[in-house]
């Protein structure tokens, strides 16, 4: 399930919960079934991931970080297989919980999304071997999910909603960019021909301080275009982030496995914070 990166899928949901209630008075029902279709939906991937990372060589002995399931033989292809398409299944359902107050964009959300966490490592093009992994990761765990939610409560999405979502959607992308400078070595072994395969480490170095920079921007471009001043109080994790960002200059392969759970954190810390400003 990967709990440590989990909060990839719980923050953009608590975003766009805490900005529709700048606007409206929440559903808590509707709110409880976003967070849980959005985590299956996450534990759904990792399923799919962990399956057809196995079958296409990607997560061989020398693998630098966690033991995975299937690779490692804990779990057997045929059972990761049931449980990825299991979870999907009840993703789908919580999606179709929210269809009679969402109608036909929740549809397209939902099946867009379980399609592409298949399609992730999965099918005949698979986005992470051809280097679109990171923007799934940003589509789909920054705006898609934070408008997503925020239309189930109130029906429209103005475009600062949007905007909000680049934030943890930058994050996103800075907890899979840890994943791929540690793994750059296997992956280039295994064809999966990532953006830091294709480019190098300092292209990942880059993307990494870039995606981190930029996510705790966001606030502040919102606050100039009338966003409550109290979203500014997000900004109070820029000493992590700049630790964070000069950590993954210093270390390298597996030393790099503690610095994807700290990413994961500082994305739910910044999320807290930026909620709270929506809400005060």
């Amino acid at each position: 399930m990967r709990p440590k990166t989990l909060w990839a899928g719980f923050s953009p949901v608590l975003l766009g919960i805490c900005i529709a209630s700048y606007k409206v008075e929440i559903d808590y029902t509707i709110a409880i079934i976003c967070l849980a279709t959005a985590l299956l939906f996450q534990i759904g991937s990792n399923f799919a991931n962990d399956y057809f990372d196995y079958k296409k060589g990607a997560d061989g002995l020398e693998r630098l970080g966690p033991a995975r399931a299937t690779s490692s033989g804990i779990i057997s292809p045929r059972a990761m297989l049931y449980a990825t398409v299991i979870v999907f299944v009840l993703s789908a359902l919580g999606s179709s919980l929210l269809l009679y107050r969402g109608g036909w964009p929740i549809a397209v959300i939902g099946i867009s999304s379980i399609m592409a966490g298949f399609l992730y490592t999965g099918g005949p093009f698979p986005l992470a071997y051809k280097g679109l992994g990171e923007l799934f990761a940003f589509l789909f765990f920054g705006p898609v999910a934070v408008a997503g939610t925020y239309y189930l409560q109130a029906l429209q999405v103005p475009f600062y909603v949007y905007i909000a979502g680049f934030s943890p959607g930058l994050f996103s992308i800075a907890i899979l960019t840890v994943n791929n400078l540690r793994d750059q070595q296997s992956d280039k072994k295994a064809n999966k021909c990532t953006l830091i395969v294709k480019y190098g480490n300092q292209f990942g170095l880059m993307e990494y301080t870039m995606s981190v920079l930029l996510a705790l921007l966001i606030p502040v471009i919102l606050f100039f275009i009338g966003a409550p001043p109290f979203i500014l109080i997000s900004v109070a994790v820029s000493g992590v982030a700049l630790r964070d960002i000069a950590l993954v200059r210093k270390v390298k392969g597996r030393a790099l496995n503690p610095l994807l759970g700290a990413t994961a954190r500082l994305l739910l810390i910044h999320t807290i914070l930026f909620s709270i400003g929506w809400i005060i």
